[in-house]
Formats: structure tokens, C-alpha cells, sequence
């Protein structure tokens, strides 16, 4: 005998006797009487999108040294050290850039991103509403990734995002189509750690609890049509305003 031959699996049998066959649903051979029908594929919805291996435009400024900031060491931990005055930023020039990077996941590209925005959020003031435009691309593209860390970490910068400054609010509620979708697939992604403790909860890092703060926080700073917008892209959020 062979090699080939000994190699050569023999087919499974069904209790008949006869070979077992397996068969896409709905097909012609799934109608024969030894198939047996595969389950459909997953859709795979909750899937990790990976990143681009060339990294994110926030990368390559920042390697390139683009950016005024430098990180500094205190008794507090690390923070941004920036070498200009935020005020006097060119925020249409550099939030977005900030945002771009808020999918990254290695350091120090990820402390960078996350800490530059919330700075640049809490000192610009009237300067974040015009460049709302141009922060739905990357806070599509860090949704879209599907990665928890990076959903947890833009959503809270969408919490700050909604109260930075007047009517920033009110300009998102034309982008909830972008926005609210992977909101939508991930709300009621809630750890239930029974009796056990929940460590994420107190990081900030259970993301159906953060995805109702953000919704709420749509509702609240959104204006009149903010629910109503809401409730069209994630139908099973109640409002916190009406009841």
C-alpha cells in the first residue's frame, strides 16, 4: 500500500451506511437525504477591523516632529508638555490631526492622540466649532475599527466633545448618521461579572455604559431634533430628557 494511499482520510458514514455529505444551505445538495447543512456564516459585526500597517497620518506628523509637544513626567504621571500656547493653535489645521490619531493602539502615539485632544477640547472654545466638519471622518474611522480600547477612548472624547464649546452640540446632529451606527451594534455591550467585581467599570472601560453617556449627552446638548435623530439610528434608546 501507498503512502498515498494510508494518507487518504476515509469519509464519515451516517447511520445508513453512506457517506456523510455536508452542503451550503438552501443548495441543491443540501435537499439530499444524507446531507447535512452547514450553519450560515457569521457576520461578523462585533469583529476587530485591523489598522493600516502604515499607521495613521497622526504617526507620521508626529514622527516627522511636526507637533509642538514634547511629554513630561510629574508626581501625577505622564502628561503633554506643549511648547506654544493652545489658545493660539490653528485648530483646523491640528484637531483633526489629534482625532486622526485616536486609533492608535501602541505608545506613544495612543497617549499623544487621546491627551492632545482632550487638551485642545478644554481650551478652545469658539475655535472647535467650525472644524466639526472635519472630525467625522476620523471619529468614523476609530469606530469603525470595532476595537474596545479605541471605542472607549472616543467615546469619552465625544462626551467632552458635546460640551467643549456653544452649539457644538447642536452642529454633530447632521453627522449621527456617521457616528451612531457602530453605536447602535455595541449598546448593549455590557460585561455581567454576576458577584464578581467589575474593573472596567470603574476605568470607564464598559462600553454599553459609555455608549448610554454619550447618547444622553447628544440628547441634552444635541437641541429639539437631537432625539428625534437618536431614535432614528438606535431605536431601543429611551429618551432621559421625556421620561
Amino acid at each position: 500500500m501507498s503512502a498515498t494511499t494510508k494518507s487518504r482520510k476515509k469519509p464519515q458514514l451516517t447511520v445508513s451506511g453512506k457517506p456523510q455529505l455536508t452542503a451550503a444551505g438552501f443548495s441543491t445538495k443540501s435537499h439530499m437525504k444524507n446531507a447535512t447543512v452547514l450553519p450560515p456564516p457569521t457576520a461578523g459585526a462585533f469583529d476587530e477591523r485591523p489598522l493600516d500597517s502604515k499607521g495613521t497620518d497622526f504617526r507620521y506628523f508626529y514622527e516627522r516632529g511636526d507637533f509642538p509637544i514634547a511629554l513630561e513626567h510629574d508626581t501625577k504621571g505622564n502628561k503633554i508638555a506643549w511648547k506654544v500656547e493652545i489658545e493660539k493653535l490653528d485648530y483646523h489645521h491640528y484637531l483633526p490631526m489629534f482625532f486622526d490619531g485616536l486609533c492608535e493602539t501602541t505608545h506613544p502615539y495612543q497617549f499623544f492622540a487621546e491627551r492632545g485632544v482632550h487638551d485642545m477640547l478644554e481650551h478652545g472654545g469658539s475655535k472647535i466649532l467650525p472644524v466639526i466638519p472635519q472630525l467625522i471622518i476620523p471619529i468614523k474611522k476609530a469606530l469603525n475599527m470595532r476595537n474596545h480600547k479605541v471605542i472607549c477612548t472616543t467615546l469619552k472624547v465625544l462626551q467632552h466633545l458635546v460640551v467643549s464649546g456653544e452649539m457644538v452640540g447642536e452642529a454633530l446632529v447632521p453627522y449621527y448618521r456617521q457616528i451612531l451606527p457602530i453605536l447602535n451594534i455595541f449598546k448593549n455591550n455590557n460585561l455581567n461579572s454576576g458577584d464578581g467585581i467589575d474593573y472596567g467599570q470603574q476605568r470607564r472601560e464598559n462600553m454599553g455604559d459609555l455608549i448610554q453617556e454619550v447618547l444622553e449627552a447628544f440628547e441634552q446638548y444635541g437641541g429639539d431634533d437631537a432625539f428625534i435623530n437618536i431614535k432614528y439610528m438606535v431605536p431601543t434608546y429611551e429618551s432621559c430628557l421625556l421620561n
